[in-house]
């Protein structure tokens, strides 16, 4: 995990006070969620514009530098290039951008005359810019961009907190801390000669669907292109790249393409060996030649109840890692020693089959597109008070102006990776760098050039694992059939392809959302001690309602209120809670 931060004076002849700079040194542990001694350091400074690099991992060997230098200029890049060579050409260009390169990254940069940064067409490598009457401050990390700002103090920008308590995560650009902000999707942010301006790439546009196979096959080329080209580093690892896989859509597509490009790998699945998705895993292996091992669930002693983690030390250590971007409902990777090994999975691969929000909807009239939007935004308006719901009609009101198919879409890219997953996958960050090919600048672009109820049909997917790797066209997938095979006539010859389902086990109890009355207890009396603060965000009677019952009917948002309680009373940031014991959470009969 790397960690940036650059200052720009206003007034470059005056230069950058060296309170500040200490104060920099000072957040980075409060900021960096990694043990103090892990952590390795670079600064580089010039009249009026400082640099700094922060960075967990043990050396630069498969990365590029830290801090890349040449030509009274320094770059360094968070995240992966495609290439690693890649640098070069962003150290270069006149104006940052990253819109022609590979990977999934940020790049920060900075010369005598100006300091910049860049986001990818996801943001999920985020950037975040703040303002001092004297400093423009840019960084990778919002609460050390604030610090920097602000010296010790925090400061809430507690309304933009509704949509944390809403969906538990941000649908916006805002930050839980006042004056900062994250940078949009595909944009630079540039500071020269004292003054700040924001470029914006907006995001592509999808063609018309397809009419012809001719058509299809150039669009689905023109995407495994972009896929072949995220896994074709890896060959250079030096050791097999270890695969996630199970038996669904997306760790099915990643084998295919490191098959394909010739990328050693292995792949783990974990599961019991008749959960389908082992079994469809063991065949996807077997048709590869690959090892596959399988990681059963641990199996306990019968018991009647468990002991988990005090939400409020759960709380403090997701808002560490996610520096309050996300809800302590979420479970987030603790931390591990930096391990360079490479590692891939089929996370985010809904990107390449319209998005989450879209993959919802079975009616995809004008209409009920509005009322996702209405539904993302403005998620049980009962709960907040008016200026929060205000607040959240703002937010919604420029996504219901645009059609309702690619509002959807380009919600998912701005929030839902851009935001939630860019919040939630700081845990993992810390032990590595996985390789996430569905997050390539490039296969996110030409993703969304497609037309979004193409990509919803799932043909396109289908056709990129056939071609890549034909001996998985037959291999079933787990859970709902493909749904471009779904009421599709099929003549006698031709086979349709098939899935397969797991029985109902009854095994779904989860204790974040059957807490039970002891956990309840604590959520509540949490909560409702804090509601003073929570009052301008929500509506105090409709909170008490929430937690009226002795066992929550509305678990998830009790943890987002949790989360949201446990900031404004000042828990965090600051040192981790002491001293409390697990609480028994009964597992139902």
């Amino acid at each position: 995990m790397r960690v940036y931060l650059g200052l720009s004076a206003k007034h470059p002849e005056t230069g950058i006070p060296d309170a500040m700079l200490h104060a920099v040194r000072g957040a980075i542990e409060a900021a960096f969620p990694v043990p103090a001694e892990v952590i390795r350091s670079r600064e580089w400074h010039r009249p009026g514009v400082s640099l700094f690099a922060w960075t967990n991992e043990p050396d630069d060997s498969r990365q590029p530098a830290l801090l890349a230098t040449g030509h009274d200029r320094v770059t360094g890049v968070n995240g992966h290039l495609a290439a690693p060579g890649e640098v070069d050409r962003l150290a270069g260009m006149p104006e940052l951008s990253t819109e022609a390169v590979g990977g999934c990254f940020s790049v920060f940069r900075a010369s005598g005359r100006e300091l910049s940064a860049a986001t990818a067409i996801h943001r999920v490598c985020p950037v975040y810019y703040a303002e001092t009457p004297d400093v423009h401050v840019i960084g990778s990390r919002a609460l050390l961009v604030h610090l920097a700002a602000r010296g010790d103090r925090v400061e809430w920008d507690v309304l933009a907190l509704q949509s944390l308590i809403r969906q538990g995560y941000f649908l916006s650009d805002e930050t839980p801390y006042l004056g900062v902000t994250a940078l949009p999707p595909s944009s630079s942010v540039t500071v020269a000669g004292g003054s700040r301006t924001i470029a914006r790439t907006p995001l592509p546009t999808a063609a018309p669907a397809p009419t012809s196979r001719r058509q299809k096959k150039a669009l689905i080329e023109e995407l495994a292109d972009a896929l072949l080209a995220t896994v074709e580093p890896l060959r250079a690892a030096g050791e097999p790249v270890n695969l996630a896989l199970t038996g669904g859509r997306d760790s099915r597509l990643v084998a295919a393409v490191l098959h394909a490009a010739k990328v050693p790998f292995r792949a783990t699945t974990n599961g019991l060996d008749d959960h389908p998705d082992v079994v469809i895993a063991g065949r996807i292996a077997r048709a590869l030649r690959v090892e596959h091992t399988v990681i059963p669930p641990v199996r306990a002693e019968k018991k009647d109840a468990i002991l988990v983690e005090h939400p409020l030390a759960r709380t403090y250590e997701t808002l560490r890692a996610c520096e309050g971007m996300t809800s302590a409902y979420e479970s987030i990777v603790g931390y591990l020693p930096y391990n360079a090994r490479p590692t891939m999975s089929g996370q985010s691969g809904e990107v390449l089959r319209a998005g989450t929000f879209l993959l919802l909807q079975s009616d995809l009239s004008a209409k009920a597109l509005g009322r996702r939007v209405d539904a993302t935004f403005l998620r049980d308006p009962a709960l907040f008070g008016e200026a929060a719901n205000a607040h959240a009609r703002e937010l919604a009101r420029p996504w219901k102006e645009r059609p309702g198919l690619e509002a959807l879409d380009h919600m998912y890219v701005s929030y839902r990776i851009g935001r939630w997953q860019a919040g939630s996958r700081a845990g993992a960050l810390r032990r590595g760098d996985p390789i996430w090919p569905f997050l390539d600048n490039r296969v996110v672009r030409a993703a969304l050039g497609l037309d979004q109820t193409w990509r919803l049909s799932e043909e396109a997917i289908y056709e990129l694992i056939s071609g890549f790797a034909p001996s998985l066209r037959n291999i079933p997938i787990e859970g709902k059939p493909w749904r471009f095979s779904v009421g599709r006539r099929y003549h006698p010859w031709q086979r349709r392809p098939q899935s397969l389902t797991a029985p109902k086990t009854g095994a779904g109890w989860n204790w974040r959302t059957g807490p039970g009355e002891a956990l309840t207890t604590v959520l509540r009396d949490h909560v409702l001690d804090h509601l003073d603060l929570l009052a301008p965000i929500v509506n105090p009677d409709e909170v008490r309602g929430l937690f009226a019952g002795p066992v929550l009917k509305k678990p998830t948002q009790a943890w987002h209120l949790y989360t949201v309680a446990t900031m404004l009373a000042g828990a965090y940031p600051g040192k981790a809670p002491e001293g409390l014991a697990p609480i028994r959470v009964p597992i139902p009969s």
